[in-house]
């Protein structure tokens, strides 16, 4: 069992570690304005995550993929979220010649990062359709109950390790000061990332 359930684990690290929307996302806010909304965002993140988790686990996911229109509409409007995003950041690459260090910019909406946290994440089909894959690899489709648990709740831990540890790594003054350096660049690269994901949402089938 533990052999399955570790399979699980180490998919879940890969999946949710890599470079992507979210995890650049949170990265470039911890940069920019500090920890307390990076994890703010992180938080966002971690809850759609976990409830398109908390779907698949239950045995909802069919019925979610079931509502194709629903989930396009969702999808669309992901998009076109991140398209936006990807606007600002390149607007941000071409237009900044300073940048104030975390902590001296004014203190931001923490309830504004949480929800685009959410945003980012709630609109993505894959995000559910890993989630699936991810326990059909480990547990299959006639899991015990304790299985799923521990699995969904393995998951659970890691997410939350992994994202709030981008929270926490990206906010550090060397971090912070590479960001000060590296501006133009690292927006680039964030309105690269955004513009990809927001495409492939938007233009996708």
């Amino acid at each position: 069992m533990w052999n399955d359930l570790f399979l699980v684990y180490g998919a879940y690290a890969l999946t949710a570690g890599s470079p992507g929307s979210s995890t650049m996302g949170i990265m470039g806010i911890a940069m920019q304005q500090g920890r307390k909304p990076a994890a703010a965002m992180a938080a966002g993140v971690v809850t759609m995550s976990f409830l398109w988790g908390l779907i698949a686990v239950t045995g909802l996911a069919a019925l979610v993929v079931r509502y194709a229109q629903a989930l396009a509409i969702l999808k669309l409007a992901a998009g076109l979220y991140l398209l936006w995003l990807a606007f600002k950041s390149a607007r941000s690459a071409m237009q900044k010649d300073e940048v104030s260090l975390a902590g001296s910019a004014p203190e931001a909406n923490l309830g504004a990062m949480y929800r685009r946290g959410v945003l980012m994440h709630v609109g993505n089909p894959k995000a559910i359709l890993s989630w699936v894959a991810l326990m059909s690899l480990g547990v299959g489709a006639h899991a015990s109950t304790e299985r799923l648990a521990l699995a969904f709740g393995g998951c659970v831990v890691l997410g939350v390790t992994i994202f709030f540890g981008y929270a926490v790594l990206f906010s550090t003054i060397p971090m912070i000061r590479g960001y000060a350096r590296a501006l133009r660049w690292i927006d680039g690269t964030l309105s690269i990332v955004f513009a990809g994901a927001g495409a492939r949402l938007v233009f996708g089938r």
